[in-house]
């Protein structure tokens, strides 16, 4: 949504949250002045409890008192905040404005290079969703063990978030912190799906487009906004989130972060009606200022008014891990069970598209899920009018966002993203399309409508058809759109259409090699250049002694 807001702008966005965020760092080590506002006797105050005892495991008893709202606002409202901005406005409006990406390129705004290549860690690239998910996971348990009532732990912890970011985009590069170790990455993957509800669709940009929240700056000579990005991801999901998602859809890890988030969401919110006997315990707030370090090795469970003699520090990891089971294995039969009632039904349709489906429905619940407590506290203090009008929004939103992804399809995305290329094709094409549109003019056909159209097309002259293919082909190589040894699948919808067989595309594919070299061997291509730019002096040398040596033969001879 945010994706053409200018990069000056958002900076200056970028600031002030960082600002906002480093403010209610230094309060978790000191805040003389917020208690005030949560003081029961303050009765001008919204921010004030109004309970007098709530029960905790039977027999104690945790009353009203004033205390500092550092955590209480972290984990209350910002955190909520950024799971409904992800959701609604897509993950691009997050992630030009989050503060702590924003920190992490601290090494590029000093002109430090990445000291690795990501590329070379093939266990980081291939397996980051586990690792996103187990930090998720440690970040929960630390939460619930150490963090909530703490605020110091809580400081402490939000600096060496800051940085291990730092540190890995010194590492890496990019946005290599956010796209394979931040957490709340996971948490991007699970709810933004192929598309937030109010997201930009980059597919269908002009060519070299800045979109959605690609990196990017600003040029110091022109004004204007250039790409920054040093491809520290492919299918990066900064560029295109769809792309991204369809790509990532099977790879590893994938389908344990999106079943084993719902168990994840499920099983921290019913952890403390297992711990304290009561949901009033979690509704009211008081875990912000309960001490709870100092039940770390007492009982971590009270069920049917009855302590259980397993420790706090063990049954918090224990509940979490056992609801991420309990949740991906019901999600997984489910899932099976979906999938052999679509192949009845639908024969069809791909394995890729019923995962999708399983993988909508999951982040359905999971949203709605994460609201039953996501800032429920705060939430609680409203009118219940307000109340009433919180839950129909997220019902509202979660529904629309349900109904406008449940049919998207791999092959969907692809035909929409080849609609502005083979546009342009045909505009190029030596015919008046446009006289049997009935006055409509390319720009506003369709997807649908322009492969109806293609259809038409093998009609015209078979040199006509070659054409369009080739420029198409050509085009979607040099914008890395795909790859020579992926060209074959990803123009195979419009090569059926413009009825060309299979055979041509490689021999288009071979013309352009010839014909375009820099396109099919980039690599190959940047080595060359390399090379042709090293110094005359030492070609010289080069050339003086390989001549010298042809005189010293020759002499000999």
């Amino acid at each position: 949504m945010l994706s053409k807001v200018s990069e000056s702008k958002m900076h200056a966005v970028r600031w002030i949250l960082v600002i906002g965020w480093l403010i209610l760092i230094i309060s978790l080590f000191y805040d003389p002045i917020s208690h005030i506002l949560t003081d029961p006797t303050n009765l001008l105050s919204p921010l004030r409890d109004s309970h007098e005892c709530i029960p905790v495991q039977g027999d104690r008893c945790i009353f009203e008192k004033a205390y500092p709202i550092g955590t209480r606002i972290f984990w209350g409202m910002v955190l909520p905040s950024l799971v409904f901005i992800v959701f609604v406005f897509g993950h691009e409006t997050w992630r030009r404005i989050c503060p702590l990406y924003f920190l992490s390129q601290i090494p590029r705004a000093l002109g430090l290079k990445p000291r690795l290549n990501i590329e070379n860690n093939q266990w980081l690239v291939k397996n980051h969703f586990y690792l996103q998910f187990f930090i998720l996971f440690l970040g929960l348990s630390s939460r619930i063990l150490f963090i909530n009532s703490t605020r110091l732990i809580l400081g402490l912890f939000l600096v060496a978030t800051i940085l291990s970011a730092i540190t890995v985009v010194f590492l890496y590069g990019g946005r290599s912190w956010c796209h394979y170790v931040c957490p709340f990455g996971a948490v991007q993957t699970v709810f933004t799906g192929p598309r937030g509800l109010l997201g930009s669709s980059a597919h269908q940009a002009p060519p070299k487009s800045i979109t959605q929240s690609m990196c990017r700056t600003v040029d110091k000579t022109t004004g204007e906004e250039k790409s920054a990005c040093v491809g520290c991801k492919s299918s990066c999901i900064d560029i295109d989130s769809e792309k991204s998602y369809w790509s990532d859809l099977q790879k590893p890890g994938r389908k344990f972060l999106q079943y084993g988030y719902l168990g994840l969401a499920i099983g921290y919110f019913l952890y403390y009606r297992l711990y304290a006997g009561n949901f009033r315990y979690y509704w009211s707030g008081v875990w912000a200022y309960d001490n709870s370090l100092s039940a770390l090795w007492k009982p971590g469970f009270y069920v049917n008014n009855q302590s259980i003699a397993i420790p706090k520090i063990a049954a918090v990891p224990l509940t979490l891990g056992f609801s991420i089971l309990i949740s991906y294995q019901i999600c997984h039969k489910l899932e099976k069970i979906y999938r052999g009632y679509l192949k009845h039904k639908y024969p069809e349709m791909s394995s890729q598209q019923v995962l999708h489906r399983t993988f909508t429905i999951i982040t359905f619940l999971a949203f709605n899920a994460f609201f039953v407590y996501g800032g429920r506290p705060e939430i609680l203090r409203l009118p219940i009018v307000l109340q009433l009008l919180f839950n129909a929004l997220i019902v509202l939103v979660s529904t629309i966002w349900l109904v406008r992804n449940w049919k998207r399809s791999a092959e969907q995305y692809q035909k929409e993203s080849l609609t502005h290329s083979f546009r342009r094709q045909l505009q190029k094409l030596p015919l008046d399309i446009e006289q049997f549109l009935n006055g409509r003019s390319l720009d506003k056909l369709k997807a649908d409508e322009l492969f109806v159209l293609a259809e038409v097309l093998p009609q015209f002259s078979e040199r006509g058809r070659h054409y369009v293919y080739k420029w198409m082909l050509e085009e979607a190589l040099a914008e890395k759109c795909t790859c020579p040894e992926n060209s074959f699948e990803y123009l195979m919808p419009i090569r059926q259409k413009l009825g060309l067989p299979d055979e041509e595309h490689y021999q288009i594919l071979s013309t352009i090699s010839s014909e375009s070299p820099e396109i099919i061997y980039p690599q190959q291509q940047e080595k060359t250049k390399k090379t042709q730019t090293l110094p005359t002096l030492k070609n010289h040398q080069k050339s003086s002694s390989g001549s010298a040596e042809t005189q010293i033969r020759r002499k000999k001879r």
